[in-house]
């Protein structure tokens, strides 16, 4: 997983990665609304500054001799369709939180202009977080899927450790270890009065069984005022990186 990680376990220092989402996000053209062309991504070479950019911060995990190795850290979505094609044979897992709790809280994605990605100008800033859920979505289902690939909710991670844990040993080929989980962080947001929800979340909510906010609080559910979060959204993990 990298020398150097955070408390998050995430692969440090990030920098060169965000260069790398940046190199990435020319490719993409924003067509208007909340849609991007990007078709480009599939297709054609990838940058030549992108490769250097992604070996720079995989240095440690590319040279490991180990078998199995990889890294997190939850910015590399915004370079996954360029990285599956570096890495075809690594094995992909895609983390993904019901939308709402994680449009509660901070990310470093938050504002996608800051990694070079257009899109509708908002002052709410739940309403800019849940475009960038939407666009990592979006980009992520754009993307040909690759040959080694798992989807984990992290609410059945926390909720059906042992289930969870038997499906990404049986992907993964090797034992993983149970750790202890807090179960607070799962539906934070009934937590809280009037919960923001944006419709164009409908689709991506319902393909992954999430409840919708306005149809749980139709039936009385919810009477806190907002809470602080500190969480990811889409968060892959990858294994075993192909030199």
């Amino acid at each position: 997983m990298g020398e150097e990680l955070n408390e998050s376990g995430d692969l440090v220092p990030p920098e060169d990665m965000y260069e790398a989402c940046r190199v990435l996000a020319k490719k993409v053209r924003w067509k208007g609304g909340l849609e991007w062309d990007l078709s480009k991504l599939r297709r054609g070479r990838i940058a030549a500054e992108f490769q250097r950019l992604v070996k720079s911060y995989l240095a440690d995990v590319l040279a490991c001799p180990d078998e199995l190795k990889g890294w997190k850290i939850p910015e590399t979505t915004l370079a996954y369709p360029w990285i599956v094609r570096m890495f075809p044979e690594a094995k992909y897992i895609f983390w993904i939180r019901h939308p709402v709790d994680c449009i509660l809280g901070a990310h470093v994605t938050d504002n996608l202009k800051d990694f070079g990605i257009e899109y509708p100008e908002t002052e709410d800033v739940t309403e800019m977080r849940a475009i960038s859920w939407k666009y990592q979505y979006d980009l992520t289902k754009a993307t040909p899927r690759p040959e080694h690939w798992i989807e984990i909710r992290f609410e059945d991670f926390i909720l059906k450790q042992d289930e969870t844990l038997l499906r990404l040993e049986e992907f993964l080929g090797f034992k993983l270890a149970k750790i202890p989980v807090r179960t607070d962080p799962v539906g934070r947001w009934k937590a809280v009065k009037n919960p923001p929800f944006f419709d164009f979340l409908r689709p991506a909510m319902e393909e992954y069984g999430y409840e919708i906010p306005s149809e749980v609080h139709a039936q009385g559910v919810g009477a806190y005022g907002c809470m602080p979060l500190q969480v990811n959204n889409h968060n892959p993990v990858f294994n075993k990186p192909v030199q």
